[in-house]
Protein backbone atom coordinates (compact mmCIF):
# COMPACT_ATOMS: atom_id res chain seq x y z
CA UNK A 1 0.00 0.00 0.00
CA UNK A 2 0.99 3.81 -0.25
CA UNK A 3 2.87 4.97 2.37
CA UNK A 4 2.23 9.06 1.99
CA UNK A 5 -0.96 10.28 0.36
CA UNK A 6 -1.32 13.95 -0.33
CA UNK A 7 -4.47 14.87 -0.10
CA UNK A 8 -5.19 17.97 -3.50
CA UNK A 9 -8.44 19.06 -2.39
CA UNK A 10 -9.72 21.10 0.68
CA UNK A 11 -13.13 20.84 3.13
CA UNK A 12 -15.48 17.92 3.78
CA UNK A 13 -13.76 15.62 1.11
CA UNK A 14 -9.85 16.03 2.15
CA UNK A 15 -11.25 15.62 5.48
CA UNK A 16 -13.17 12.17 4.38
CA UNK A 17 -10.12 11.15 2.40
CA UNK A 18 -7.79 12.11 5.09
CA UNK A 19 -9.67 9.37 7.55
CA UNK A 20 -9.78 6.37 4.90
CA UNK A 21 -5.88 6.86 4.84
CA UNK A 22 -5.53 7.58 8.43
CA UNK A 23 -7.43 3.82 8.96
CA UNK A 24 -5.23 2.57 6.83
CA UNK A 25 -2.16 3.51 8.71
CA UNK A 26 -1.17 5.71 5.51
CA UNK A 27 0.52 8.68 6.13
CA UNK A 28 -1.11 11.85 5.22
CA UNK A 29 -0.11 15.31 3.84
CA UNK A 30 -3.04 18.34 3.26
CA UNK A 31 -2.60 21.16 1.57
CA UNK A 32 -4.35 24.41 2.37
CA UNK A 33 -4.54 28.12 1.41
CA UNK A 34 -4.02 31.19 3.27
CA UNK A 35 -7.69 31.70 3.58
CA UNK A 36 -7.89 27.83 5.13
CA UNK A 37 -4.57 27.57 7.56
CA UNK A 38 -6.72 26.85 10.32
CA UNK A 39 -9.11 24.73 8.29
CA UNK A 40 -9.93 21.02 9.89
CA UNK A 41 -8.60 19.78 6.82
CA UNK A 42 -5.21 21.02 7.37
CA UNK A 43 -5.13 20.24 11.09
CA UNK A 44 -6.10 16.81 10.92
CA UNK A 45 -3.16 15.49 8.31
CA UNK A 46 -0.04 14.64 9.36
CA UNK A 47 1.94 17.40 7.74
CA UNK A 48 0.75 20.07 5.96
CA UNK A 49 1.49 22.28 2.97
CA UNK A 50 0.76 25.97 2.16
CA UNK A 51 0.19 26.51 -1.44
CA UNK A 52 -0.35 29.84 -2.08
CA UNK A 53 -3.19 33.01 -1.53
CA UNK A 54 -6.68 32.62 -1.08
CA UNK A 55 -8.05 33.22 -4.88
CA UNK A 56 -8.25 29.21 -5.99
CA UNK A 57 -6.18 29.84 -9.09
CA UNK A 58 -3.62 30.95 -6.85
CA UNK A 59 -3.96 27.77 -4.50
CA UNK A 60 -5.79 24.80 -5.12
CA UNK A 61 -5.66 24.78 -9.12
CA UNK A 62 -1.96 25.84 -8.80
CA UNK A 63 -0.20 22.95 -10.27
CA UNK A 64 3.45 23.65 -9.67
CA UNK A 65 2.68 24.06 -6.14
CA UNK A 66 0.97 20.74 -6.21
CA UNK A 67 4.00 19.42 -7.39
CA UNK A 68 6.38 21.35 -5.41
CA UNK A 69 4.27 19.87 -2.31
CA UNK A 70 4.67 16.29 -3.45
CA UNK A 71 8.37 16.93 -3.90
CA UNK A 72 8.54 18.31 -0.62
CA UNK A 73 6.90 15.35 1.40
CA UNK A 74 7.89 12.39 -0.48
CA UNK A 75 4.04 11.90 -1.11
CA UNK A 76 4.11 8.26 -3.50
CA UNK A 77 0.13 9.03 -4.02
CA UNK A 78 -2.17 11.98 -4.94
CA UNK A 79 -5.85 11.66 -3.99
CA UNK A 80 -7.85 14.51 -6.18
CA UNK A 81 -11.06 14.36 -4.16
CA UNK A 82 -13.72 15.97 -6.31
CA UNK A 83 -13.92 19.47 -8.07
CA UNK A 84 -10.68 21.33 -8.95
CA UNK A 85 -8.16 19.37 -10.57
CA UNK A 86 -9.64 15.83 -10.15
CA UNK A 87 -10.22 15.46 -13.58
CA UNK A 88 -7.54 17.46 -14.79
CA UNK A 89 -5.17 15.50 -17.11
CA UNK A 90 -2.22 18.04 -17.06
CA UNK A 91 -2.48 17.72 -14.05
CA UNK A 92 -2.53 13.40 -13.93
CA UNK A 93 0.62 13.76 -15.84
CA UNK A 94 2.16 16.51 -13.50
CA UNK A 95 1.35 13.75 -10.71
CA UNK A 96 3.53 11.14 -12.15
CA UNK A 97 6.09 13.38 -13.82
CA UNK A 98 6.40 13.92 -9.93
CA UNK A 99 7.42 10.27 -8.99
CA UNK A 100 3.70 9.87 -7.03
CA UNK A 101 0.42 8.13 -8.04
CA UNK A 102 -2.57 10.23 -9.25
CA UNK A 103 -5.48 8.15 -7.72
CA UNK A 104 -7.80 8.31 -10.58
CA UNK A 105 -8.56 7.01 -13.86
CA UNK A 106 -5.66 7.18 -16.72
CA UNK A 107 -5.15 9.99 -18.60
CA UNK A 108 -6.76 8.87 -21.82
CA UNK A 109 -9.75 8.08 -19.75
CA UNK A 110 -9.63 11.73 -18.24
CA UNK A 111 -9.33 12.99 -22.33
CA UNK A 112 -12.25 11.08 -23.14
CA UNK A 113 -14.64 11.77 -20.35
CA UNK A 114 -13.68 15.68 -19.81
CA UNK A 115 -14.74 16.38 -23.26
CA UNK A 116 -18.64 16.61 -23.40
CA UNK A 117 -18.67 15.94 -27.42
CA UNK A 118 -16.27 13.19 -27.13
CA UNK A 119 -18.04 11.81 -24.05
CA UNK A 120 -20.96 11.23 -26.47
CA UNK A 121 -19.15 9.64 -29.45
CA UNK A 122 -17.60 6.94 -26.60
CA UNK A 123 -21.33 6.03 -25.26
CA UNK A 124 -22.75 5.79 -29.24
CA UNK A 125 -20.12 3.60 -30.33
CA UNK A 126 -21.03 1.17 -28.14
CA UNK A 127 -24.79 1.75 -28.52
CA UNK A 128 -25.55 3.83 -25.62
CA UNK A 129 -27.50 7.13 -26.96
CA UNK A 130 -27.34 10.43 -25.70
CA UNK A 131 -29.93 12.59 -26.18
CA UNK A 132 -30.54 14.13 -29.57
CA UNK A 133 -28.01 16.78 -30.36
CA UNK A 134 -25.28 17.99 -32.20
CA UNK A 135 -22.51 16.35 -33.12
CA UNK A 136 -19.86 18.53 -32.77
CA UNK A 137 -19.17 22.52 -31.53
CA UNK A 138 -20.77 24.86 -32.69
CA UNK A 139 -18.95 28.74 -32.80
CA UNK A 140 -21.16 30.75 -30.60
CA UNK A 141 -20.65 33.63 -32.76
CA UNK A 142 -22.60 32.28 -35.87
CA UNK A 143 -26.29 32.88 -34.60
CA UNK A 144 -27.44 31.00 -38.14
CA UNK A 145 -25.54 27.73 -37.41
CA UNK A 146 -26.58 27.86 -34.25
CA UNK A 147 -30.71 28.67 -35.35
CA UNK A 148 -30.03 26.36 -38.07
CA UNK A 149 -29.13 23.38 -35.61
CA UNK A 150 -31.52 24.16 -33.05
CA UNK A 151 -34.23 23.67 -35.13
CA UNK A 152 -33.10 20.82 -36.17
CA UNK A 153 -33.15 19.05 -32.79
CA UNK A 154 -36.38 21.65 -32.02
CA UNK A 155 -36.78 23.99 -29.02
CA UNK A 156 -36.51 24.08 -26.05
CA UNK A 157 -33.09 22.89 -26.32
CA UNK A 158 -29.89 22.91 -23.89
CA UNK A 159 -26.87 24.36 -24.46
CA UNK A 160 -23.90 22.94 -23.18
CA UNK A 161 -20.12 23.91 -22.30
CA UNK A 162 -18.18 21.32 -23.85
CA UNK A 163 -15.75 21.36 -21.19
CA UNK A 164 -15.97 20.72 -17.26
CA UNK A 165 -18.83 19.73 -15.49
CA UNK A 166 -20.65 20.29 -12.27
CA UNK A 167 -23.24 22.37 -14.08
CA UNK A 168 -21.65 24.91 -15.00
CA UNK A 169 -21.81 26.44 -18.14
CA UNK A 170 -25.69 25.12 -19.06
CA UNK A 171 -28.52 26.91 -20.04
CA UNK A 172 -32.17 25.89 -21.28
CA UNK A 173 -33.26 27.70 -24.36
CA UNK A 174 -37.17 28.39 -24.61
CA UNK A 175 -37.36 30.56 -27.32
CA UNK A 176 -35.05 31.42 -30.73
CA UNK A 177 -34.52 35.07 -29.68
CA UNK A 178 -32.27 33.89 -26.92
CA UNK A 179 -30.19 31.57 -28.48
CA UNK A 180 -27.24 33.54 -29.13
CA UNK A 181 -26.82 35.05 -25.78
CA UNK A 182 -27.53 31.87 -24.08
CA UNK A 183 -24.41 29.97 -26.60
CA UNK A 184 -22.21 33.24 -25.72
CA UNK A 185 -22.83 33.40 -21.81
CA UNK A 186 -22.14 29.58 -21.70
CA UNK A 187 -19.26 29.41 -23.75
CA UNK A 188 -17.98 32.40 -21.85
CA UNK A 189 -18.48 30.44 -19.14
CA UNK A 190 -16.73 27.00 -20.56
CA UNK A 191 -13.59 29.73 -20.87
CA UNK A 192 -13.45 30.81 -17.35
CA UNK A 193 -13.78 27.60 -15.68
CA UNK A 194 -12.18 25.45 -17.79
CA UNK A 195 -10.38 27.09 -20.44
CA UNK A 196 -12.57 25.61 -23.47
CA UNK A 197 -14.90 28.01 -25.00
CA UNK A 198 -16.89 25.44 -27.10
CA UNK A 199 -20.54 24.93 -26.72
CA UNK A 200 -22.80 22.00 -28.74
CA UNK A 201 -26.64 21.80 -28.19
CA UNK A 202 -28.95 19.00 -27.38
CA UNK A 203 -32.45 18.45 -26.46
CA UNK A 204 -33.96 19.59 -23.44
CA UNK A 205 -36.09 16.76 -21.53
CA UNK A 206 -38.83 18.34 -19.90
CA UNK A 207 -39.44 17.12 -16.48
CA UNK A 208 -35.88 14.71 -16.74
CA UNK A 209 -34.76 12.79 -13.80
CA UNK A 210 -31.47 12.89 -13.05
CA UNK A 211 -30.00 9.54 -12.79
CA UNK A 212 -25.90 8.02 -12.36
CA UNK A 213 -24.48 4.51 -12.20
CA UNK A 214 -21.44 4.23 -9.12
CA UNK A 215 -18.95 2.09 -11.11
CA UNK A 216 -15.31 0.38 -10.14
CA UNK A 217 -13.22 -1.08 -12.27
CA UNK A 218 -9.83 -2.33 -11.96
CA UNK A 219 -6.62 -2.68 -14.08
CA UNK A 220 -7.50 -5.82 -14.74
CA UNK A 221 -10.19 -5.06 -16.33
CA UNK A 222 -12.78 -6.87 -13.61
CA UNK A 223 -15.90 -4.09 -13.27
CA UNK A 224 -19.19 -3.95 -10.85
CA UNK A 225 -21.61 -1.35 -10.80
CA UNK A 226 -22.36 -0.67 -7.32
CA UNK A 227 -26.01 1.04 -8.07
CA UNK A 228 -27.80 3.60 -9.03
CA UNK A 229 -28.42 7.13 -7.34
CA UNK A 230 -31.14 9.92 -7.82
CA UNK A 231 -29.92 12.63 -7.89
CA UNK A 232 -32.93 15.24 -9.16
CA UNK A 233 -33.39 17.56 -6.58
CA UNK A 234 -31.20 19.83 -7.93
CA UNK A 235 -30.95 24.20 -7.95
CA UNK A 236 -28.78 25.76 -11.08
CA UNK A 237 -27.97 21.96 -12.55
CA UNK A 238 -26.73 21.16 -9.48
CA UNK A 239 -27.49 18.16 -6.82
CA UNK A 240 -28.65 19.20 -3.37
CA UNK A 241 -30.07 15.93 -2.24
CA UNK A 242 -29.74 12.28 -2.92
CA UNK A 243 -30.49 9.11 -2.55
CA UNK A 244 -30.45 5.43 -3.54
CA UNK A 245 -31.53 3.26 -5.09
CA UNK A 246 -33.94 5.50 -7.46
CA UNK A 247 -37.43 5.68 -6.44
CA UNK A 248 -38.63 6.09 -9.54
CA UNK A 249 -41.59 4.03 -10.78
CA UNK A 250 -40.35 2.69 -13.96
CA UNK A 251 -37.51 0.79 -11.58
CA UNK A 252 -40.42 -0.99 -9.90
CA UNK A 253 -41.51 -4.63 -10.63
CA UNK A 254 -40.06 -7.06 -12.71
CA UNK A 255 -39.64 -4.70 -15.98
CA UNK A 256 -38.07 -2.13 -13.53
CA UNK A 257 -35.15 -4.53 -12.35
CA UNK A 258 -35.13 -5.43 -16.45
CA UNK A 259 -33.97 -1.90 -17.11
CA UNK A 260 -32.00 -1.27 -14.06
CA UNK A 261 -29.66 -4.60 -15.37
CA UNK A 262 -30.32 -2.52 -18.75
CA UNK A 263 -28.96 0.49 -17.14
CA UNK A 264 -25.33 -0.97 -15.09
CA UNK A 265 -24.80 -2.92 -18.30
CA UNK A 266 -24.62 0.48 -20.67
CA UNK A 267 -22.69 1.92 -17.66
CA UNK A 268 -19.95 -0.52 -17.59
CA UNK A 269 -19.94 -0.23 -21.13
CA UNK A 270 -18.96 2.87 -21.59
CA UNK A 271 -15.94 2.74 -19.62
CA UNK A 272 -14.80 -0.17 -20.28
CA UNK A 273 -14.51 1.54 -23.98
CA UNK A 274 -11.65 3.69 -22.98
CA UNK A 275 -9.86 1.28 -20.65
CA UNK A 276 -11.37 2.46 -17.33
CA UNK A 277 -10.08 2.14 -14.05
CA UNK A 278 -10.70 3.13 -10.72
CA UNK A 279 -13.78 4.79 -9.29
CA UNK A 280 -16.33 6.65 -11.79
CA UNK A 281 -20.17 7.55 -11.98
CA UNK A 282 -22.02 7.10 -15.28
CA UNK A 283 -24.86 9.87 -15.63
CA UNK A 284 -28.13 9.13 -17.43
CA UNK A 285 -30.92 11.70 -17.66
CA UNK A 286 -34.56 9.83 -17.62
CA UNK A 287 -37.61 11.01 -19.76
CA UNK A 288 -41.09 10.80 -17.85
CA UNK A 289 -41.55 7.85 -20.09
CA UNK A 290 -38.30 6.59 -18.39
CA UNK A 291 -36.44 6.79 -21.54
CA UNK A 292 -33.04 6.60 -19.92
CA UNK A 293 -29.88 8.58 -22.04
CA UNK A 294 -26.36 9.05 -21.40
CA UNK A 295 -24.93 12.37 -19.50
CA UNK A 296 -22.17 12.28 -18.73
CA UNK A 297 -18.92 10.27 -17.39
CA UNK A 298 -17.53 12.01 -13.58
CA UNK A 299 -14.13 10.45 -13.71
CA UNK A 300 -13.79 10.75 -10.10
CA UNK A 301 -15.16 10.40 -6.65
CA UNK A 302 -18.51 11.61 -6.58
CA UNK A 303 -19.78 14.21 -3.97
CA UNK A 304 -22.49 11.79 -3.23
CA UNK A 305 -20.70 9.04 -2.82
CA UNK A 306 -21.81 8.15 0.67
CA UNK A 307 -25.50 7.39 0.11
CA UNK A 308 -23.49 4.11 -1.71
CA UNK A 309 -21.29 3.60 0.74
CA UNK A 310 -24.35 3.11 3.29
CA UNK A 311 -25.93 0.67 1.17
CA UNK A 312 -23.34 -1.19 0.11
CA UNK A 313 -20.97 -1.03 3.65
CA UNK A 314 -18.27 -0.31 1.29
CA UNK A 315 -15.37 2.37 1.73
CA UNK A 316 -15.10 3.75 -1.75
CA UNK A 317 -12.04 6.09 -1.10
CA UNK A 318 -10.51 2.68 0.60
CA UNK A 319 -11.25 0.82 -2.71
CA UNK A 320 -9.52 3.56 -4.77
CA UNK A 321 -6.63 3.56 -2.59
CA UNK A 322 -6.27 -0.36 -3.58
CA UNK A 323 -7.00 -0.05 -7.29
CA UNK A 324 -4.77 2.30 -7.88
CA UNK A 325 -1.83 0.52 -6.03
CA UNK A 326 -2.34 -2.30 -8.45
CA UNK A 327 -4.86 -4.27 -6.55
CA UNK A 328 -7.49 -6.49 -8.06
CA UNK A 329 -11.24 -5.50 -7.34
CA UNK A 330 -12.52 -7.34 -4.06
CA UNK A 331 -15.03 -10.20 -3.72
CA UNK A 332 -16.98 -8.19 -1.50
CA UNK A 333 -17.09 -5.12 -3.93
CA UNK A 334 -18.21 -7.73 -6.67
CA UNK A 335 -20.59 -8.88 -5.05
CA UNK A 336 -21.77 -6.43 -3.24
CA UNK A 337 -26.08 -6.45 -3.15
CA UNK A 338 -27.44 -2.66 -1.92
CA UNK A 339 -28.92 -3.07 0.98
CA UNK A 340 -31.96 -0.72 2.66
CA UNK A 341 -32.03 3.09 1.79
CA UNK A 342 -29.76 5.99 2.07
CA UNK A 343 -30.35 9.72 1.29
CA UNK A 344 -27.55 12.48 1.26
CA UNK A 345 -28.81 16.19 2.05
CA UNK A 346 -26.19 19.04 1.44
CA UNK A 347 -25.93 21.65 3.99
CA UNK A 348 -24.95 25.45 2.72
CA UNK A 349 -24.26 28.54 3.56
CA UNK A 350 -26.76 29.70 0.80
CA UNK A 351 -30.43 31.52 0.67
CA UNK A 352 -33.14 29.75 -0.98
CA UNK A 353 -35.30 32.65 -1.11
CA UNK A 354 -32.35 34.57 -3.10
CA UNK A 355 -32.20 32.16 -5.86
CA UNK A 356 -29.72 30.02 -3.45
CA UNK A 357 -26.98 32.62 -3.23
CA UNK A 358 -24.27 31.99 -1.38
CA UNK A 359 -23.86 33.45 2.20
CA UNK A 360 -20.04 33.89 3.34
CA UNK A 361 -19.94 34.36 6.90
CA UNK A 362 -18.57 33.03 10.18
CA UNK A 363 -19.78 30.08 11.42
CA UNK A 364 -20.69 31.05 14.87
CA UNK A 365 -22.42 28.22 16.33
CA UNK A 366 -22.55 24.60 15.45
CA UNK A 367 -24.09 21.15 16.82
CA UNK A 368 -24.74 17.88 15.28
CA UNK A 369 -26.62 15.28 16.11
CA UNK A 370 -25.20 12.00 17.30
CA UNK A 371 -24.24 9.85 14.70
CA UNK A 372 -24.08 6.17 14.46
CA UNK A 373 -24.04 3.00 11.83
CA UNK A 374 -27.30 4.28 10.39
CA UNK A 375 -26.56 8.47 10.30
CA UNK A 376 -23.61 10.17 8.90
CA UNK A 377 -22.22 13.63 8.77
CA UNK A 378 -19.37 15.05 6.61
CA UNK A 379 -17.82 18.04 7.13
CA UNK A 380 -14.88 20.50 7.06
CA UNK A 381 -15.91 23.31 9.29
CA UNK A 382 -16.47 24.02 12.90
CA UNK A 383 -17.77 26.57 14.86
CA UNK A 384 -15.22 29.14 14.07
CA UNK A 385 -14.84 28.30 10.51
CA UNK A 386 -15.19 30.95 8.41
CA UNK A 387 -16.95 30.61 4.93
CA UNK A 388 -15.75 32.57 2.32
CA UNK A 389 -16.43 34.00 -1.12
CA UNK A 390 -13.55 32.19 -2.44
CA UNK A 391 -14.76 28.22 -2.20
CA UNK A 392 -17.90 26.23 -2.42
CA UNK A 393 -20.37 27.19 0.44
CA UNK A 394 -20.88 23.68 1.78
CA UNK A 395 -21.06 23.33 5.30
CA UNK A 396 -21.45 19.82 5.57
CA UNK A 397 -23.63 16.15 4.20
CA UNK A 398 -25.87 15.00 6.10
CA UNK A 399 -26.10 10.72 5.65
CA UNK A 400 -29.01 8.82 7.02
CA UNK A 401 -29.61 4.91 6.23
CA UNK A 402 -32.84 2.98 6.78
CA UNK A 403 -34.47 -0.19 5.72
CA UNK A 404 -36.46 1.68 3.54
CA UNK A 405 -37.26 5.13 1.88
CA UNK A 406 -39.44 6.18 4.57
CA UNK A 407 -37.48 5.30 7.50
CA UNK A 408 -33.90 6.82 6.03
CA UNK A 409 -36.30 10.14 5.14
CA UNK A 410 -37.48 10.49 8.26
CA UNK A 411 -34.01 9.49 10.00
CA UNK A 412 -33.03 12.37 7.90
CA UNK A 413 -34.96 14.66 9.01
CA UNK A 414 -34.84 13.96 12.20
CA UNK A 415 -31.24 14.63 12.28
CA UNK A 416 -31.36 17.90 9.99
CA UNK A 417 -34.11 19.06 13.06
CA UNK A 418 -31.71 18.44 15.79
CA UNK A 419 -28.52 20.64 13.70
CA UNK A 420 -28.06 24.27 14.93
CA UNK A 421 -26.58 26.25 12.24
CA UNK A 422 -25.57 29.94 12.73
CA UNK A 423 -23.62 31.93 10.14
CA UNK A 424 -22.85 35.42 11.00
CA UNK A 425 -22.11 38.32 8.80
CA UNK A 426 -20.46 41.58 8.64
CA UNK A 427 -23.84 43.23 8.55
CA UNK A 428 -25.88 40.77 10.39
CA UNK A 429 -26.83 37.19 9.93
CA UNK A 430 -26.61 34.99 7.17
CA UNK A 431 -28.92 32.17 6.02
CA UNK A 432 -28.66 28.55 5.19
CA UNK A 433 -30.33 25.76 3.58
CA UNK A 434 -31.24 23.73 6.24
CA UNK A 435 -35.03 24.49 6.71
CA UNK A 436 -35.76 24.00 2.72
CA UNK A 437 -33.61 20.77 2.95
CA UNK A 438 -36.88 19.82 5.42
CA UNK A 439 -38.87 21.20 3.06
CA UNK A 440 -38.04 18.85 0.46
CA UNK A 441 -38.11 15.99 2.62
CA UNK A 442 -41.83 16.84 3.62
CA UNK A 443 -43.39 17.44 -0.09
CA UNK A 444 -45.23 15.15 -0.85
CA UNK A 445 -43.82 14.54 -4.83
CA UNK A 446 -41.08 14.06 -2.84
CA UNK A 447 -42.56 11.69 -0.71
CA UNK A 448 -44.10 9.82 -3.25
CA UNK A 449 -40.97 9.79 -5.43
CA UNK A 450 -42.78 11.08 -8.21
CA UNK A 451 -40.66 14.28 -8.70
CA UNK A 452 -37.90 15.63 -11.34
CA UNK A 453 -35.19 18.33 -11.46
CA UNK A 454 -37.57 21.21 -11.55
CA UNK A 455 -38.42 20.17 -8.16
CA UNK A 456 -36.55 22.31 -5.80
CA UNK A 457 -36.79 25.57 -7.84
CA UNK A 458 -40.33 24.85 -8.62
CA UNK A 459 -40.78 25.25 -4.28
CA UNK A 460 -38.77 28.31 -4.18
CA UNK A 461 -41.01 30.21 -6.89
CA UNK A 462 -44.24 28.98 -4.71
CA UNK A 463 -43.23 30.46 -1.90
CA UNK A 464 -43.23 34.18 -3.86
Amino acid sequence: MFKKVLVANRGEIACRVLRTCRDLGISTVAVYSDADEDAPHAKSADEAVRLGPAPVKDSYLNVAALVAAIRQTGSDAVHPGYGLLSENRDFADAVGAAGAKFIGPPSEALDAFGDKIRAREVARSVGVQPPPGTDGALDPADAAVLMSAADDIGFPVLVKAAGGGGGIGMQVVDEAEDLAKAARMCSERGQAAFADPRVFLEEYLRAPRHIEVQIFRDAEGNSVALGERECSVQRRHQKILEEAPSPAAFFSGRAGQARRRALFDAALRVVAKVGYVGAGTVEFVADSSGELYFLEVNARLQVEHPVTEMVTGLDLVELQLRVANGESLPEDARSATPNGHAIEARLYAEDPSKKFMPQPGRIEALEWPDTGPNLRIDTGVVAGTEVTPYYDPMVAKVIAHGPDRASAIQRLDDALAATILRIQGPKGPKASNLEFLRQVLANDNFRSGAYDTLLAESMTRSKK
